[in-house]
This record gives structure tokens, sequence and C-alpha cells, in this order.
């Protein structure tokens, strides 16, 4: 079947990805980007970060400005989300009863945030997903203020850190015995921790939320598993999030924990998924994997452009995120395990930077770098190639 229109759902980066490759690579068919916000598509990263701080204005964070978008010739719908799917009429309803059709679709609809309980309709706590989330949140984030951090992964640990950088009293809360001990492991973990712990956040881990307090509506305090209870200004609920799937119920798509696809990145005949929400077979780990960093989102819009194109491209990527805490730049490329053991190969952890590999199942797996952005490039080969685990631990003997 010849391609002449392909519709993306989902107005951010992996969705734009998509349509700009599609345009480079001569595709002159219609293209629809739909969007459920109402802004143009704009960078998450920063959010947290500097947009939180003020180094950076709102406007900054569009990914390209509006003349760029306009040479794409594409259909730009914003602020009408799709609400369902018929995948084999290859139609999409808006919440505005538009009907949108084409011969490809694209899903990129991301993530949405996990919440608490009684959280709803609850004045002072926040989430932080979008730009208008990041806009309410700064606004909230005065000196002086008492406030709680419920996530201890990336997103909480990045909040907790600029709050604390904004002169406010922060607590940061979370199941994991060290923060970001999932993504990072124990080893660098553990560094994290006594980072925050001397820049001032007050770590409370090992233990999850019971419950918010509050008074007239007005929040005042997070209730501990522990059955310690904070006080508290404001609280930010950062306990990751959810594949944006609800709207895709009764589509006939296989939903699990993301949008199941192929290696191609194919749920269906002529239906792909991109970004945070497509769940896909990695040919080599042989299993389903979903990803949840920019790096990502880039990669899998070339490779689903390519293949909408005709070239039958595998999706076999080596993971890499990085976050800014600090005056501290963390970047892992690879995977993380639970099991995996850790040797530092480069710098030491008790004084400045360094880089650590992880291994698992008899080969390398993993790698981090710590303030060490120029040191981790000799090292990520070992991450590609997957170098046997031994010869590392010969090659490191003391580390």
């Amino acid at each position: 079947m010849t391609t002449t229109s392909v519709l993306v759902v989902g107005a951010s980066l992996g969705g734009l990805t998509v349509v700009e490759a599609l345009r480079r690579e001569g595709f002159s068919g219609s293209v629809t980007l739909l969007g459920a916000e109402r802004h143009l598509p704009y960078d998450r990263p920063p959010l947290s970060k500097r947009v939180l701080l003020s180094a950076m204005e709102p406007s900054q964070t569009q990914l390209r400005p509006q003349s760029t978008l306009d040479q794409l010739h594409a259909e730009l719908v914003l602020s009408d989300p799709a609400v369902c799917l018929d995948a084999s009429r290859h139609e999409v309803k808006t919440a505005s009863g538009r009907v949108l059709a084409a011969d490809v679709i694209v899903l990129a609809t991301g993530l949405v945030p996990r919440k608490l309980s009684g959280q709803d309709g609850l004045s002072g706590v926040y989430v932080l997903r979008t730009l208008d989330d990041a806009l309410a949140l700064k606004s909230a984030l005065v000196p002086g203020k008492k406030l709680v951090v419920v996530g201890d992964g990336v997103l909480g640990t990045e909040i907790a850190a600029t709050a604390c950088s904004l002169g406010l009293a922060v607590t940061l809360v979370g199941p994991q015995s060290l923060p970001m001990r999932s993504q990072l492991g124990p080893l660098v973990g553990s560094c994290l921790g006594t980072l925050h712990s001397l820049r001032g956040v007050n770590l409370r881990l090992g233990t999850g939320v019971a419950s918010l307090r509050s008074d007239s509506s007005v929040v005042t305090g997070v209730c501990l598993q522990s059955g310690e209870e904070l006080s508290a200004d404001l609280v930010v609920v950062a306990m990751g999030s959810l594949p944006a799937t609800d709207w895709l119920a009764g589509s006939g798509l296989q939903i699990a924990d993301g949008v199941v696809c192929d290696s191609r990145l194919r749920a269906a005949p002529n239906i792909y998924a991109v970004g945070d929400v497509a769940r896909f077979s990695h040919e080599k780990l042989g299993s389903l994997v979903r990803l949840e960093n920019r790096t990502n989102a880039v990669e899998q819009g070339l490779c689903v452009a390519a293949n909408i194109l005709g070239t039958d491209t595998p999706y076999l990527p080596v993971p890499y995120f990085w976050t800014d805490q600090f005056d501290v730049k963390i970047q892992v490329h690879g995977f993380v395990s639970a099991d995996a053991e850790a040797v530092v190969v480069e710098g030491d952890p008790a004084s400045g930077p360094f880089v650590v590999l992880y291994g698992s199942q008899g080969k390398v797996t993993g790698l981090c770098g710590w303030n060490a952005v120029r040191q981790i490039r000799q090292h990520r080969t070992h991450v590609m190639d997957g170098t046997a685990w031994q010869t590392i631990r010969e090659q490191f003997p003391t580390k």
C-alpha cells in the first residue's frame, strides 16, 4: 500500500520527530500532528530544573519556532486530545468530536502522572508533567516554605534539588532505601543520597505514604507508612507515571504497560507507537522493553519514520538518560538491573568525578558517569559490545 497520509497522535518530542523525519526523507503526503495541550511542542527535561529555577522562560522550552513548524506543511491540531481509536478503520476521534483518518497512525501520547489517594481537590498538592504543571509549581516555590516531595526517582530527586536550591525546606520521601536506587544501583545511589543530605534535603526513605493531611481542602502534611507525620506547606507527587493508554480501550491493540509493539515499533498493520507509551520487542534482549527518556523518544521517532517509508528497520537501542542535580550531572548508558554488580573504573566516589560499569549475567550491561562527561567516552564501548564482566574485574581488581 502506498502511504499518502500520516496522523501522529501526541505533539511532543517523539511525535514531532516522526513528522520532521518524514519530511526530511521526502514524504510529500498529508501529515496531521494532534496534541492534547495548548502549547506548541516543547521540551520536558528543563521543566523540573531550569524552568523552576527561572533560568529558562517558558517560550524557550519550545522545540521549534512557529516558522519552522510551518515549513513542515503539517496540520497542527492542539487542545484536542484523542479519546478513542478504531484500529481497523484507522480513525481517531477527539474530545471535540472530530474524526481524523489516515493511512498510517503513530501513537505518541506519552505518560500520565501517578497520584496519591485523596490528592485531587487539595490545594497545595502538585504533579509535574506538563509546562502548565511547571508554571503552577514554580509560583508556589516560595523560599522558607516546607515542601515534601513524594517520590525518590529521577523526577522527585530533581525537584527536591531544585526546590532546595531555591531556599525551601525540602523533605524527600520514597520507598527505596536510597534515591534513584533502581536506576543507579546502591553505590551511586548512596553518593546521591549523601549529596542531597549535605545540601540540606531531609531524606525520609524506605517508607511509603499512608495519607495526606489537610485543613479546609488545603494540604498540611504527609503521613508515612512508618507512622511518622511530616508537616508541609506544599507537596509534590512524583511517584512515576503510567502510559497514557486509557483512550485506547476497545481499540483492538494489545495494551500491557504501554502499547505493545514488535521490534519495528508496529502495534498493528500501519499503526506504530513511539516514546514513553511504546513497549516494544527488543531483539537482542529477547524481551519487551519500555523506556522513558528523551533520547529514546527521538531515536524511536526516527525509526518509525524510516519504517513508514519502507526500510523495515528493527529498533535496537542502548538506553541513555541523564539528570542534573545541584552541581552534579549523572549520565547512564545501558541497563542497570537489580542484581547488577558495580565496579568503579575511573575516579573516586569519595572525592570527585567517577565512572562506574555495571555487570550482569557475565557481561557489561551499563555505565554511569558522575560529573564525568569526558571520562565516560572511553568506556561506552564496553556497554555497546557487552564486554565480558570477568575482563572488567581483572582489569580493575582493586576498584
